[in-house]
């Protein structure tokens, strides 16, 4: 199975380069367990997101957006320091893609393709 992001700006209407990107898995005990971390590139997407051997399955899991980091580099005053996408995969063979649509003080996100 493979997963991907990317981050937009919608108050730019360009790529959001440089977020902070970190996913990782529920555990059986409810804990969080670290799968990989990453930032987004150029385009917006967030490359080796995986750390190396790691793999990953059915089960809940979460991405978390540095956003707030990213609003202070760009100079902009915003709401969410900290954006968690919560999703579950169910099909461990299916791509997943969970893009970031973003702006100061709002975000939106779905399963892309």
């Amino acid at each position: 199975m493979s997963i991907s992001t990317h981050v937009l700006d919608t108050a730019r209407g360009q790529p959001a380069a440089g977020v902070g990107v970190v996913l990782e898995a529920l555990t059986a005990d409810g804990g969080w367990m670290r799968l990989g971390r990453s930032a987004t590139n150029d385009d917006g997407r967030a490359p080796d997101l995986l750390d190396d051997d790691t793999a990953v399955g059915a089960g809940v899991h979460r991405m978390t957006f540095e956003t707030g980091e990213w609003f202070t580099t760009q100079q902009v005053a915003a709401f969410y320091p900290v954006v968690r996408v919560v999703f579950e995969i169910t099909d461990a063979d299916a791509h997943h893609h969970v893009p970031l649509l973003l702006s100061p003080f709002g975000y939106s996100t779905y399963r892309g393709s």
